[in-house]
């Protein structure tokens, strides 16, 4: 079953992140970087108790430079949030990946601008990019991500209201 057809029989949380998120251009690259938390806070978990916690993930990982920025202190706070997936080892990937992300808008001027000098590429190409570039960042969150951003083909289904609407590019 597609995604499309799921949301359209789950709760709103689904309806929504369908509808307005799902495959569409994220805003800037916090927005892909939130985006990118949301896909590793799944691993392992189904998706629905994640959308369930995806307000208090984003607001948990506001942006780049501030989860850059965590310390002990903040993973100690942030494993007590319970609106989160409290995984010391995806807090960690946050951490490390808000670095890299930075790293990454030194050398190319944007998260955004790095993905596109890699497109297009297939899933198994993009895997490994990110598998070398970030961490916590399997086949199916690479997939999944890629997807969600619209670098990947997949995101709607071709009777989807929002199939060739959600695109990245």
């Amino acid at each position: 079953m597609s995604y499309c057809s799921f949301a359209r029989k789950r709760g709103d949380h689904h309806r929504m992140h369908h509808d307005t998120e799902h495959g569409f251009r994220p805003s800037d690259d916090d927005d892909l970087f939130r985006r990118l938390m949301l896909e590793i806070s799944q691993a392992g978990l189904s998706f629905d108790t994640v959308l369930r916690k995806k307000a208090a993930i984003y607001g948990a990982f506001p942006s780049i430079n501030k989860v850059a920025g965590f310390t002990e202190k903040d993973v100690k706070r942030l494993m007590g949030n319970p609106g989160i997936i409290r995984n010391r080892l995806k807090i960690h990937a946050a951490i490390r990946n808000a670095k890299k992300i930075q790293e990454l808008q030194r050398d190319h001027g944007s998260f955004r601008e790095w993905l596109e000098s890699h497109h297009p590429r297939a899933r198994e190409e993009w895997t490994s990019l990110f598998r070398k570039t970030f961490s916590f960042t399997g086949g199916e969150i690479v997939n999944e991500f890629m997807m969600s951003i619209g670098y990947l083909p997949g995101a709607h289904d071709k009777d989807c209201p929002f199939h060739g609407k959600a695109k990245y590019k």
